[in-house]
């Protein structure tokens, strides 16, 4: 949870959506502005069709029909997006999809060798290094992506539902993780429905309904919005929907 008086370094996302949308001339999302500072951890919350997945996908410039304007840091632009639903080649192994998201990223061998190993371990994966995913849980897709995710140390991640699928000791992995990036410097834009665990990560929240966003803020905004002073995100959730 946010810390009062936290500082922040440069904004490493900045997201200004007028509409956007899957057709030509019906926008699901209007009006939705909100930055990312490095180190920060901003949590985008809402209910099912309230347009968080719309979002995402405009921020990552995968819809056509957007007005849109999106500035990730870096020259080129370093950021890496964990998707909601594992996506992955029938034919490649673990550690060669790893190798394969190493070369995209530009990665040297040696720092390959080193994060790759040290993710196989952080999530307890070793035993599939040389596994097919087709085989995999859903919960050993999901401990996949987040690999791929975390091997370039980005300067934003774009995390989409992380907890689903995975077991306890997963989640407390990623959430490790999640943190050593952000003292790293690192700022992360995170869809969740896990409001319990949204309220303790998060430094700050949009909540979006209805395709617009609602309320922003600190954990202490989203209260004052709600008019519940001291009150569980969840029951602010439940208040301002």
């Amino acid at each position: 949870m946010m810390e009062i008086g936290k500082q922040y370094g440069p904004l490493v996302l900045e997201v200004d959506i007028e509409e956007a949308g899957y057709e030509p001339g019906r926008p699901r999302i209007h009006n939705i502005h909100f930055n990312v500072s490095a180190g920060e951890l901003l949590g985008l919350i809402g209910p099912n069709g309230a347009g968080k997945s719309t979002t995402i996908k405009t921020v990552m410039g995968l819809l056509k029909d957007a007005k849109a304007e999106v500035k990730i840091a870096g020259n080129p632009p370093r950021y890496a997006y964990v998707p909601e639903q594992p996506v992955y080649y029938d034919d490649l192994t673990l550690w060669e999809h790893l190798d394969l998201a190493a070369a995209a990223f530009g990665l040297d061998d040696d720092y390959f060798e080193k994060q790759a190993t040290r993710l196989l371990q952080q999530f307890g994966m070793e035993h599939v290094r040389d596994g097919l995913p087709g085989g995999f849980s859903k919960g050993m897709k999901q401990k996949m992506m987040l690999m791929i995710g975390f091997l370039s140390e980005p300067d934003i991640y774009i995390v989409d539902e992380p907890f689903i699928g995975l077991d306890p000791r997963a989640t407390k992995d990623f959430l490790t993780l999640l943190d050593q990036e952000r003292q790293r410097g690192a700022g992360i834009l995170m869809s969740t429905h896990v409001l319990d665990t949204a309220e303790k990560i998060c430094d700050s929240f949009v909540l979006i309904s209805g395709g617009r966003v609602t309320t922003k803020g600190n954990l202490e905004d989203i209260r004052s919005a709600a008019g519940l002073s001291g009150a569980s995100l969840f029951d602010c959730f439940d208040a301002l929907i």
